[in-house]
């Protein structure tokens, strides 16, 4: 399999099988590692030589001087790996969906939905959108959008996308079939502005400690966060988990409106610098909501760019424990220059530094290809799997820098935690992986499970809850009906995580995002040795 965490491949699946109506929600774990975005955009002259013009902005605004001859031959691909792997340019509709993913809200109907039997099933209603107003509901399933008959059409997620969403204000009809209900509905919904938290989950984990779940900094994720905190405090919070694992970035402002949160006045959060950006110094103001009281931040491997910069920022002023493995290592800051067609170019014009300044940027000097395999190599190497030795490495070693308190912490690779967790494999066979990149968890959960329990019930009982020998017994009868062959050896091997997984998507159905990860952490070993390390 992959070289990826159990729950970070479930997570990456799960997210890449849904659909939300105004919004394509997979993007998020498409999107290039750790998109940062600062300033305001610049437009580009539509009637330029798109090349031209991005060689002009290159030479105007890249971090590093460049010979801007050697490019001009070159395809804009080929031309932006010369520089560094996150300077991109992105095509209309990717650069749309950037922009939305971000911003946190998006224009549509408000819907997850799953392509199940080659129906469109409602997995989620967003609370409160055009959708949930209308009477749209968990369970239901589309038959018809506007003209366009989509059940039993062999649908595919690719031909599904741009079908609902559309600008606010305009209508689309929906022909329905209600969950229990025999006859089918026509309901008009007019979509409107979508907004969607970035905060995944927040919940008390025990008395006293609190866990958030943070997916992206975009516009709101510093908002968020604050009421999330609040909400928690109440609760009686005074220990804080915030896990940061697989965020990719997102806005730098919002990882230090976070920070700040949780730093004292006048700390030095972050600092960046390029060669035509002069130096600017992020400081906290103070008085954040979680100023005060034991903190634990969860990173791994796809931890990147913003998200480094605020576990960068705990560990360096030993404001809390960094508990994981080593984070992606992305230390660049772009900024996003559009032109005239829709499309756009993140171009890297700075790099940051941590509050003892510390570049974390990984090396790309062995080219682009070798960059984006670089995770795969972690795991061949066995660092994810089996703690790493840091001290073998003669560079880190060079790249030392001690904290306030004497920790030694290091620079030019990512974020190496404080504590180290192993990465879970147990289960993680070809067959298991099988399972999961055919969609049959999913679809046992949606078609079977989905009907055999309730919300209420798995909201009163999760701690204890667990898949029945029965539902796995139908399980094993499910797979055979879609022709699978069966390894039994690695089915037996892989049944403890398919308990687990089944039991994570059930709850994800019935109780949403936060009721997946209550159901995940349950038996989470980062989540464990946080609690444990804040005692």
């Amino acid at each position: 399999m992959k070289p990826t965490t159990r729950k970070n491949l479930l997570v990456a699946i799960t997210y890449s099988v849904t659909l939300i109506g105004g919004m394509f929600l997979g993007y998020k774990f498409l999107k290039d590692q750790g998109f940062t975005f600062q300033h305001s955009v610049q437009f580009a002259d539509k009637n330029s030589n798109k090349v031209d013009e991005i060689i002009n902005l290159i030479n105007r605004n890249y971090v590093d001087e460049i010979n801007a001859d050697t490019l001009s031959h070159l395809e804009i691909d080929s031309l932006l790996h010369q520089l560094d792997p996150h300077s991109v340019y992105l095509p209309p509709v990717k650069a749309n969906a950037q922009t939305d993913m971000l911003e946190g809200n998006f224009e549509g109907i408000g819907i997850e939905y799953y392509i199940l039997k080659d129906t469109l099933l409602v997995t989620n209603v967003i609370k409160d959108g055009p959708a949930s107003v209308a009477g749209l509901k968990l369970g239901d399933k589309i038959l018809k959008i506007d003209s366009l008959f989509v059940s039993g059409k062999h649908l595919t997620r690719d031909k599904m996308i741009g079908k609902i969403k559309g600008k606010k204000g305009t209508p689309v009809q929906l022909v329905v079939l209600h969950s229990g209900s025999a006859h089918p509905v026509m309901l008009t919904i007019k979509r409107g502005r979508v907004s969607v938290s970035s905060i995944d989950a927040a919940y008390m984990i025990n008395a006293d400690a609190g866990y958030i779940r943070i997916s992206e900094f975009g516009a709101n994720t510093d908002k968020d966060f604050i009421e999330s905190v609040k909400t928690l405090k109440a609760a009686g919070m005074k220990k804080l988990v915030l896990d940061l694992r697989d965020n990719g970035g997102g806005y730098l402002t919002a990882a230090t409106g976070l920070a700040n949160q949780l730093l004292s006045e006048n700390k030095l959060i972050v600092y960046t610098e390029g060669k035509h950006e002069p130096r600017t110094d992020y400081i906290a103001t103070g008085g954040g909501e979680f100023e005060n009281g034991k903190l634990a931040v969860l990173i791994n491997e796809n931890t990147a760019s913003a998200s480094e910069i605020l576990a960068g920022a705990v560990q360096d002023l030993d404001r809390g424990i960094i508990i994981g493995r080593r984070s992606f290592g992305k230390g660049l800051v772009q900024e996003q220059f559009p032109f005239g067609d829709g499309s756009a170019l993140n171009l890297t014009i700075a790099r940051y530094y941590t509050p003892l300044g510390r570049s974390i940027q990984k090396s790309y000097k062995k080219g682009y290809t070798a960059y984006q395999n670089e995770i795969d190599d972690r795991y061949n190497d066995g660092e994810l799997t089996d703690k790493p030795v840091a001290a073998k490495d003669s560079l880190r070693r060079n790249l030392a820098f001690t904290t306030g308190s004497g920790k030694k912490v290091f620079a030019g690779g990512g974020i190496e935690p404080d504590i180290y967790v192993k990465m879970d494999t147990t289960g993680m066979n070809k067959f298991y992986g099988t399972l999961l990149t055919k969609k049959v968890l999913f679809d046992y959960v949606f078609d079977v499970l989905a009907n055999r329990y309730t919300a209420a019930y798995l909201e009163q009982n999760l701690a204890s809850f667990s898949i029945s020998d029965t539902d796995y017994k139908d399980f094993v009868k499910f797979i055979q009906s879609k022709n699978m062959v069966i390894d039994p050896r690695q089915l037996a091997a892989a049944k403890p995580v398919i308990y687990s997984d089944l039991k994570a998507l059930l709850c994800k159905y019935h109780l949403g995002e936060a009721g997946y990860y209550k159901a995940l952490n349950l038996n989470d070993s980062m989540v464990k040795q946080a609690i444990s390390s804040m005692q």
